[in-house]
């Protein structure tokens, strides 16, 4: 019996990690995968992650190792890296120029794949750098300082590594390929240099999920998804997956400042993930400490059902929304303000004031909720947006907004 054992005990010990390998991760362990994540990439120690640098090559790194961990397949130009190198414009009116050759600034993506032998494969994505030391694109007033970019974009890079885990260990008829994005701030460079420079075929792609800022899910739980109308396959199914009745709310539009623009300006059905804006955006104080992990989780277990649900589907048919034929607003004047893009009243809720600008001369506050401008009536963000391209610098606007549910009015000078 004794030499029964010594051989039994060690084979008994193997079958059961192959078990445990084969398990779905348990919420638990999901969540504590989402604070390593987020806690490591949003370290000082990665000085904020911009393109180019030794933070954003560490994380980079990282996120290899996750990936081989977790068993997606390389798929990127170099094992798991895509690298790309940006050229950047002396004339600040022309276009970076992105490619491999020249001298600039060079970044990598970070490419993974779970092949499930099918014709059609589902692009999850999320950008993982940030804006470094601050520099162009920060609302830092003050001393140069680390961004650390814990909601921007540490919160959908963690999601992205837990969604590879929870699709790594399901049955889909769908192939999986995870995409963290670099130079996603400089202007969607990593995103862009992708569906240029593509590792499967672009044919191949049913649709793409973008994840950026998802860390912070209020009180609420509201989660917006922007993209909607990018495939009519997607309203219907965004209920049937809403098992932990979020509160959803919706845009159709493919295009938006993220990197899902770079796979719907290729005719690709895209969503795009988002918990809201915050104070701290584009600040030093966007730390780890205040993600809301729980509501992360959420965020990440509402994907996984929505695939499931989408995975019953044919092929995705594409549908262009109606600000990609150029018709957008332009501006030539900002009111200073952070709308509340979570905001589903009637009106443009302000959910941040910046300094020195025409909202804080006016008196106008965080909450306040803007209902006209001029003769223009504000509904929603479009009808804001239009309102505000007809104006040009210097002019005075009689402005129309509430405030802890009364009606009042100012003048500003835009």
């Amino acid at each position: 019996m004794k030499n029964f054992h010594k051989y039994t005990f060690p084979i008994f010990v193997i079958f059961l990690a192959l078990a445990s390998c084969n398990t779905a991760p348990s919420e638990e362990s999901l969540l504590k995968g989402l604070k390593e994540d987020v806690t490591f990439l949003a370290a000082d120690d990665l000085g904020g992650r911009a393109i180019g640098t030794e933070g954003e090559q560490k994380a980079s790194e990282y996120l290899a190792a996750e990936f081989e961990e977790i068993g997606l397949l390389p798929k990127g130009t170099e094992g798991y890296f895509q690298p790309f190198t940006v050229s950047k414009p002396s004339n600040p009116h022309e276009e970076a120029i992105i490619g491999t050759d020249g001298e600039g600034v060079t970044g990598r993506n970070v490419v993974g794949f779970i092949d499930n032998n099918s014709e059609n494969t589902i692009v999850i994505g999320a950008h993982f750098d940030h804006l470094g030391m601050g520099g162009q694109g920060s609302l830092h007033r003050g001393d140069s300082a680390i961004h650390n970019g814990a909601d921007d974009n540490a919160s959908g890079t963690a999601a992205l590594v837990a969604l590879a885990r929870i699709l790594k260990h399901e049955e889909h008829k769908s192939n999986f390929l995870f995409i963290a994005f670099s130079g996603e701030e400089n202007g969607l460079w990593g995103s862009n240099y992708f569906v240029k420079n593509p590792t499967i075929d672009l044919s191949q792609i049913n649709y793409m999920i973008n994840m950026d800022m998802v860390g912070r899910m209020n009180e609420e739980k509201t989660l917006a998804i922007n993209g909607v109308g990018t495939s009519p396959s997607f309203v219907p199914t965004l209920d049937l997956a809403n098992a932990d009745s979020l509160k959803l709310v919706t845009s159709e539009s493919g295009v938006g400042p993220s990197d899902h623009t770079s796979f719907y300006l290729q005719d690709l059905p895209v969503l795009h993930f988002f918990t809201g804006q915050h104070e701290d955006y584009h600040k030093p104080s966007d730390d780890s400490e205040l993600i809301n992990y729980d509501g992360l989780l959420l965020v990440v277990k509402y994907i996984d059902r929505l695939v499931s649900q989408l995975d019953t589907e044919p092929k995705l048919a594409f549908t262009k929304t109606k600000d990609s034929n150029g018709d957008s607003p332009r501006f030539t004047v900002s009111l200073g303000v952070v709308p509340d893009y979570l905001y589903d009243g009637k009106g443009m809720r302000i959910d941040g004031v910046s300094e020195d600008k025409p909202a804080q001369a006016a008196g106008l506050m965080k909450g306040d909720v803007v209902v006209q401008m001029g003769d223009s009536t504000i509904v929603d963000m479009m009808s804001y947006m239009r309102a505000l391209s007809s104006f040009q610098k210097g002019d005075e606007v009689l402005l129309g907004y509430e405030r802890d549910g009364e009606k009042k009015e100012v003048k500003v000078v835009l």
